[in-house]
């Protein structure tokens, strides 16, 4: 199940970031910090009272600054409304009340998400009066904490999950892939949405950041239901281009990548990988999510005997991480090869949730250990007792060695191979995880 996506919104110097840090670096029931492959710590995955949800630095929101941040204010503030579930909107205690809290408030106001307005910074009783004056921003009931000394963000926390979506329950009936179609700006997301859809279901043109929402579009092919879901990219306007704004289209992949079994990651042919691609394709990775590359705009390039394979090859090396995945060539403007690509997702959810049975697994592991001897180290050698299939989507195995320690990242590398060249797995990623257990038990 995706998890809930809280954003932390507000003006700067509010404290945002210490409180997301305190989050993201205490132990208060955090299960894993995923900066993903942009090095930048922009979300974490935390769990509160048995309900994790994924938390998102958004930021500072600048209203009075001049016309281009403003822009940028504005666009930061559309993402965290259009992308997440809850929103947390910090204001100062110190500072009180100020025209720029009012400018925020005015923009969270009209968007169809919770907000909790919390007020940071409340280290004293001396400031329970400046609390009360946040009531004039007329969302909810300030909410007081203090990030620096760890006061009251149980109490927050509390809220939070009473306002988290509902957790769904699995689906009984035929499964519905949902398909996400990710990729930086001017791609042709859209393009390819529509000419699957045979309608101009989203807006199309040159100009990047067109599409505003992501959207959601059902469709049936060949007998299989399918729920393509476009993602909308952020414009990028190269005279306010900055590290703020890149990475905010990165908060939209990541959403729609939670929601998703198989993520279509769309590059231009033209442009060949771009750094940005690589950091949406490593969300997808991060997430255990089925993957597909797909190189759009495929007609435009001039192409020699053996151009499409030296591409593939080229884009394999910069997806060196995702290797399994297949590459397509398509064009969304002309229509070649475009339903490859349900094609391709439709195998690719099969191979990510299928389920081998334990002892053909361990027919194959023995006869992967049984080929290349395990690790030694400090004269103990790694003992591989069994393993076993845990769960799907991805799939994840659990091996049963004598000592983790003595596990090389290179002979994991090697059993993720052999299971790949016996049982397929084209397409997802796999999990290995290891546990401790002596001979005798």
């Amino acid at each position: 199940m995706p998890k809930p996506l809280v954003a932390v919104v507000g003006r700067p110097n509010v404290g945002k970031s210490t409180f997301f840090n305190r989050i993201a670096g205490q132990r208060i029931a955090i299960v894993e910090d995923t900066p993903g492959v942009t090095r930048d710590r922009i979300y974490a995955d935390a769990q509160w009272l048995d309900r994790s949800f994924t938390l998102i630095d958004t930021g500072g929101i600048d209203p009075s600054s001049e016309d281009v941040l403003l822009s940028q204010m504005r666009a930061q503030a559309q993402i965290a409304i259009e992308s997440c579930d809850l929103i947390l909107f910090f204001v100062d205690a110190r500072a009180g009340l100020t025209a720029d809290d009012q400018e925020v408030a005015n923009l969270l106001r009209k968007a169809a998400k919770p907000v909790l307005l919390v007020v940071n910074k409340a280290d004293s009783p001396n400031q329970a009066d400046a609390i009360y004056d946040f009531y004039a921003l007329g969302l909810a009931d300030p909410i007081p904490i203090s990030s620096t000394n760890m006061l009251g963000l149980g109490d927050l926390l509390d809220e939070v999950v009473k306002l988290l979506p509902p957790e769904e329950e699995e689906e009984d009936a035929e499964h519905l892939v949902r398909i996400a179609v990710v990729g930086r700006p001017n791609v042709g997301k859209s393009s390819l949405v529509n000419r699957l859809l045979g309608e101009d279901r989203t807006l199309v043109s040159d100009i990047p950041g067109t599409t505003r929402d992501a959207i959601d579009a059902p469709l049936e092919w060949n007998g299989q239901r399918y729920l393509l879901i476009d993602t909308a990219g952020m414009r990028r306007k190269r005279a306010i281009e900055d590290e703020s704004i890149e990475r905010y289209s990165i908060v939209r992949a990541l959403a729609a990548v939670r929601r998703c079994d198989v993520a279509l990651i769309l590059v231009d042919a033209e442009e060949g990988v771009t750094e940005q691609d690589t950091k949406v394709a490593g969300f997808v990775c991060e997430e255990g999510k089925a993957a597909v590359i797909v190189v759009n705009k495929w007609d435009l390039v001039e192409k020699e005997t053996g151009t499409m394979e030296t591409y593939r090859r080229e884009v394999l090396e910069a997806f060196k991480f995702m290797a399994y995945a297949p590459v397509l060539f398509i064009s969304a403007l002309s229509g070649q090869r475009v339903f490859k690509t349900l094609e391709a997702a439709a195998a690719a959810y099969a191979q990510t949730s299928k389920r081998i049975t334990t002892g053909i697994l361990n027919d194959v592991l023995g006869d992967a250990t049984a080929a290349l001897q395990p690790p030694a180290t400090g004269g103990r050698r790694l003992k591989v007792y069994y393993g076993t299939q845990q769960g799907v989507c991805p799939p994840t195995f659990v091996l049963f060695v004598n000592d983790i320690k003595l596990m090389h990242f290179a002979y994991e590398r090697y059993i993720e191979n052999q299971f790949r060249k016996a049982f397929g797995f084209e397409g997802t990623p796999i999990r290995l995880v290891l546990r401790e257990r002596k001979k005798e038990d």
